[in-house]
């Protein structure tokens, strides 16, 4: 990998005992940087055809800013480090000097991975990189492969999601130095986890961003997002833009080994260019990546397949993209709530089995909610292509007290709709602290100046407000303070809960077993998967596997079934086969009450399907006994 500042560098770099600059300032007439420690001198910096200025020094200061015009000092747009935060001077960092230990390690594929979404800030006591490095042994034995850790970009205060990151190529200070995060990454390569990194490219967040002081042409006035101006990525002058977040990108792979991105929000990204930006990004990303293979996950509310196609082919080449459908129904089955955006889910059994077999609910059709079309099809992508989930940092934080919906339903329940989320054939993600039941709940924090503090926490009841119930007062009053700084604290895992919540922690840690090296279930293959409603909230999952026999997963959320037959051909074993169980979720050791074989006589015998279950069967040959002659 080439470190050369021209003509990819961007930002800052020391390398070889020599600083090198170089930023992008279009409109400016002259550019120096102004050192804020030692005995530096300002460095002019010289200007190319292209915008951008660029110079070098043997200086051994540390810490600077940019002039633009004689006005400033700015913090560089591509600094490295914010060690004083968003408003500070930007450090110099050498980016050869970590040693990596990760020569070894090829990447990852988005088929047969378990993704576990982490925030660095509330993961741990400590709330730093180091310390969640410290935790990864727990997720490896569990059955986690991937690590999705939410936006890192530098952003302003104590506490933050993330999202309202301004400096986009410096790791948050408040998570550790300039090579924590490095630390966190080789680390868990040497235990076989990949790490994706959440990124957030449709807007920069309203405090701290200097961007308008190098350039007016950075912003778009032709579109519009709920959070901030979108990015110019196809008006005037745009190329120093699109090279800001597709350099970006490259920069998380290249000097920080990143396995790849979830991008936020990719419907609010508005770029009408003969190539999207997206699509060149992915493209970039990968080349920069090799030999090393990444992945790059979309969320894009809504739902649009195409972009997971190949570029070629017209699409963005995303590996994969969150299923907002799937949680939704999820959660009306689970709570029987229809409010706000829930209001087009019934939470029945045959949802289940439709998101099993062909992905999104809605690839087309018209959705109340939004008094519009919805969706569309998946194309040719496998089910690995679609992440399921029953908590993300968005579902948990969306509710008016930031409450977990393992909390919110009956435990039963939640054991069965953990049995599908994790052995269905789509990618599963788990959110911190699920896994061992957390109770901690996870709410919308962001320490801000006071007055955008209080436009925040208002803007935070008018959002959770389209949830008619959230809409009472008294409840309005509940909601936290996201600038308190015990709305941040309240949301940090207890990691004494994992030993309290045994029976919860075993449920995931042996359903991610079955995942793995059952052979029919890790096929991921939903072509051989067929389902059947049993009533309205039960229903049979069937694998078919010629080789390793059929596996029949039955899902019931409501009463028990009478003994009784059931005209159903999903449920007939293969001939010559019965059914033998093989997990149930009401196994003492879950917290369960207790649970009994489904079906009498190996499979030959009435149904008779427990209360707010999930069982998985296999069929297995029967075993002929000899009639003894009298």
């Amino acid at each position: 990998m080439s470190l050369s500042p021209h003509p990819e560098l961007l930002g800052a770099v020391f390398l070889d005992g020599v600083a090198r600059f170089r930023v992008w300032a279009p409109e400016a007439n002259h550019v120096e940087v102004a050192f804020e420690d030692g005995d530096g001198k300002p460095l002019s910096l010289t200007r190319d055809s292209s915008g951008y200025f660029s110079g070098s020094s043997a200086t051994a200061a540390r810490l600077y800013k940019y002039r633009v015009d004689d006005t400033g000092p700015w913090p560089d747009p591509c600094s490295r480090f914010q060690p004083q935060g968003v408003h500070g001077p930007s450090m110099l960092v050498d980016p050869s000097a970590f040693g990596w230990t990760d020569a070894n390690w090829r990447g990852v594929e988005i088929e047969r991975q378990v993704i576990y979404e982490l925030h660095i800030g509330t993961f741990t006591p400590e709330g730093t990189f180091d310390a969640a490095a410290s935790k990864l042994e727990h997720l490896r034995e569990l059955g986690v492969t991937v690590l999705e850790i939410m936006p890192v970009a530098e952003c302003p205060g104590r506490w933050n999601w993330g999202y309202d990151g301004v400096q986009f190529y410096a790791p948050y200070h408040m998570y550790g130095d300039h090579e924590a995060l490095k630390r966190f990454v080789d680390r868990a390569h040497a235990l076989g986890l990949a790490v994706i990194l959440d990124v957030v490219y449709n807007h920069v967040g309203p405090d701290g961003n200097y961007l308008h002081c190098f350039s007016p042409h950075y912003f778009s006035k032709r579109y519009r997002t709920d959070w901030g101006e979108p990015f110019n990525f196809d008006g005037e002058h745009n190329a120093g833009v699109r090279d800001f977040i597709i350099g970006n990108a490259c920069y998380w792979v290249r000097e920080f080994h990143l396995d790849g991105f979830r991008i936020d929000a990719t419907q609010s990204i508005f770029d009408a260019s003969k190539t999207h930006v997206l699509a060149e990004l992915t493209q970039r990303a990968r080349a920069a990546a090799q030999p090393r293979r990444i992945i790059i996950v979309a969320e894009n509310e809504p739902q649009c397949g195409e972009q997971l196609l190949p570029v070629a082919a017209g699409g963005f080449g995303f590996d994969a993209m969150w299923n907002d459908d799937f949680h939704h129904s999820a959660r009306v089955a689970l709570t029987g709530v229809r409010d706000g955006y829930f209001h087009d889910y019934t939470g029945r059994a045959q949802e289940f089995i439709s998101c099993v077999r062909r992905g999104f609910l809605y690839q087309g059709q018209w959705y109340e909610w939004q008094k519009k079309a919805r969706g569309s099809p998946l194309r040719d992508r496998g089910a690995c292509a679609c992440i399921v989930f029953l908590q993300n940092h968005d579902q948990v934080g969306n509710t008016a007290t930031g409450v977990r919906i393992h909390a919110s339903c009956a435990p039963p329940k939640y054991r069965a709709m953990a049995a599908l989320t994790l052995l269905a054939p789509q990618t599963p993600m788990l959110f911190m602290g699920q896994e061992f039941g957390a109770s901690t709940g996870f709410t919308f924090f962001a320490d801000h100046t006071e007055k955008l503090a209080q436009q925040v926490h208002s803007g935070r009841r008018e959002f959770v407000g389209q949830f008619q119930s959230y809409a009472d007062a008294r409840l309005q009053a509940l909601i936290p303070d996201p600038s308190a700084q015990r709305t941040f604290l309240d949301s940090k895992l207890d990691w004494s809960e994992r030993e309290r919540n045994r029976a919860m922690l075993e449920l995931h840690r042996d359903l991610l077993r079955l995942r793995a090296h059952d052979p029919v279930i890790s096929r991921q293959d939903a072509s051989a998967i067929d389902g059947a409603t049993l009533s309205e909230h039960s229903f049979a999952l069937r694998w078919f596997d010629a080789n390793h026999g059929d596996r029949l997963l039955i899902v019931n959320l409501e009463a028990e079934t009478p003994s009784a037959s059931i005209a159903e051909p999903l449920l007939a074993p293969p001939p010559g086969n019965g059914w033998q169980v093989l997990w149930h979720s009401e196994a003492p050791e879950y917290g369960g009450l207790g649970s009994f074989d489904p079906v009498a006589d190996h499979g030959r015998g009435a149904w008779r399907i427990q209360a707010q279950c999930a069982v998985l069967l296999a069929a297995t040959p029967r075993i002929v006994t000899p009639e003894v002659p009298a």
